[in-house]
């Protein structure tokens, strides 16, 4: 009959099979399986952070040490020549080429760092890193395979650029998946491993050298890196905060697309649109690719000046710099100083050990403090300048006294105070800018500790005392910048303070706008109402 119900159309089984898949497929939550791997928990993502991080930090420590480093041939007045070692002597550098050698890293790391924050907001972060970790990997099993000058420099640029993903990237995704109770203390762990792999880097490099080759000190650490840079291909990649999943983008066939493809039951249509959606999406794609790169400088001129603009980050990387300029120096010049002071024999065990101690108890008990003080901005201003300031004036007063054992007593106390300040200084880098300006804010804190603290200071500092010819007043000079520092942090809770004031005089109006409006729309409807209209 004409007039009757229209009949139901039923699908066959197959094309009922299909629509049911391609349901499920729209309605299968793509980006937590991507997100939420199964092998991944919180404490191995910190374990295998921690240990990335020490390799790094043990090849620092590998090039400075004279296993690794070597010295140039020397011949004594009778004509006795003792041969050079290492990489110095084999190449025979000059002091000037040796120091660039220790340095070089600085290009890859200035180059690379924005580079790496730019792409995070379009390429997935953990991948990135892998990225990173593979050039590292690259990069120092060419520092071992390397012949002259030029070609070993180059790769030690390159070893900047692979350290760079990981820096920036790095301590985001520990603060994202650390317990809310513990993340100062998670970022105390992984900033451990800096001191903990200078040292070892040390060690690892004099055993090496002294007893093989200094090339085979740069191959052992690429062999041990290499699994982690393949770890970052093979694994399920992991989503910072902050940022949109590359996958989603992709993910926009939904149910209705699929519809006149499934109708026809020959297949023919369904092929035919297929093709069709494929050939767009590939095409779309690609002018997204293109556009996503035509889009990266303006993005990133825009975000720095962001960074730039926030009071609060700037205060804080400029005592972090501060901090750098004596910690980088008292790593280099301590032991000679040390020396000519107090006539240690053995002034580089001592100055070594004492940093390491302190480097682990310090920065552990730095992260644990502000975790219990409650870990805000303004709790870790007020951290990073008190725990600066009292280490500054144990310091200072260290290099004052005469006797080496009061001398080891009270820069001890110093160094654990200053070490405290590394898990809080990078949570103030952290949380003071919004989730996708975090890698950013991490790479360019790094870059600038680097290029205005530690890379000048040490020779600054020897320029100072060419001038002054004391250690000892060159060390309290130095000594005194960490008053510097403290000062430069105090600041930092101040305009945390007023950031936070001048929220609160934002909220009042605002909120007393939206009542009124609330109000005016209340009367509106109640009038409505009445009148019958809706």
């Amino acid at each position: 009959m004409v007039d009757g119900p229209p009949k139901l159309t039923i699908p066959s089984p197959a094309s009922n099979s299909l629509h049911i898949v391609g349901s499920e497929m729209a309605k299968t939550p793509i980006i937590d399986h991507a997100s939420n791997p199964s092998w991944f928990t919180p404490k191995r993502l910190l374990i295998i952070f921690c240990v990335i991080n020490m390799l790094n930090y043990v090849d620092r420590g590998a090039i400075a040490s004279n296993g690794v480093n070597g010295s140039l041939k020397t011949c004594s007045e009778s004509g006795v020549c003792t041969p050079g070692s290492g990489i110095q002597g084999d190449f025979n550098l000059s002091n000037f080429q040796d120091g660039v050698l220790s340095s070089a890293f600085m290009v890859g790391l200035l180059v690379a760092s924005p580079i790496f924050a730019s792409l995070a907001k379009s390429h997935n972060p953990f991948r990135l890193i892998g990225v990173g970790l593979s050039f590292w990997t690259f990069a120092t099993a060419g520092c071992g395979s390397s012949f002259d000058f030029w070609s070993i420099a180059i790769f030690r640029m390159l070893v900047g650029v692979g350290e760079a993903s990981f820096i920036s990237l790095a301590a985001p995704f520990i603060d994202d998946n650390a317990p809310v109770t513990q993340k100062t203390a998670w970022l105390a762990m992984f900033y451990m491993c800096i001191p903990t792999g200078i040292a070892l880097g040390y060690v690892y490099g004099g055993f090496v050298g002294a007893h093989f080759n200094w090339r085979y000190a740069f191959w052992g650490e690429a062999i041990l890196m290499l699994p982690f840079a393949v770890l970052g291909f093979v694994m399920k990649p992991l989503q910072l905060k902050g940022f949109a999943p590359a996958e989603s983008k992709n993910a926009t066939v939904g149910p209705e697309a699929e519809a006149p493809g499934l109708s026809n039951v020959n297949g023919g249509v369904l092929i035919r649109n297929e093709l069709i959606s494929n050939n767009a999406s590939n095409k779309a794609s690609k002018s997204r690719g293109a556009f996503k790169m035509c889009n990266q400088l303006p993005r990133f001129l825009i975000d720095m000046k962001m960074l730039l603009l926030d009071k609060v980050y700037v205060v804080n990387v400029l005592g972090y710099v501060s901090y750098n300029f004596v910690i980088g120096a008292y790593s280099y010049w301590g032991p000679k100083a040390g020396y000519n002071i107090y006539h240690m024999n053995n002034a580089d065990m001592m100055f070594g050990g004492i940093t390491i101690a302190c480097g682990i108890l310090g920065t552990l008990a730095g992260g644990y403090i502000l975790d219990r003080m409650d870990a805000t901005i303004s709790n870790a201003f007020k951290l990073l300048s008190g725990a600066t300031f009292l280490g500054a004036i144990f310091c200072f007063i260290s290099f004052c006294l005469k006797g080496l054992y009061g001398f080891i007593a009270l820069f001890s106390v110093g160094e654990l105070l200053v070490f405290a300040t590394q898990a809080p200084v990078n949570y103030v880098c952290l949380h003071c800018v919004r989730p996708s300006l975090r890698p950013l804010s991490m790479a360019m804190s790094t870059v600038a500790i680097h290029i205005f603290g530690d890379v000048p200071s040490s020779p600054l500092v020897g320029i100072l005392q060419d001038h002054v010819n004391n250690w000892r007043e060159t060390t309290l000079i130095l000594t005194s910048v960490l008053f510097l520092a403290s000062g430069i942090w105090f600041l930092g809770e101040k305009y945390t303070l007023n950031r936070l004031k001048n929220l609160i005089l934002i909220i009042i109006p605002i909120s007393t706008f939206l009542c009124k409006v609330n109000a005016k729309l209340s009367k509106i409807y109640l009038k409505s109402s009445a009148t019958g209209f809706k």
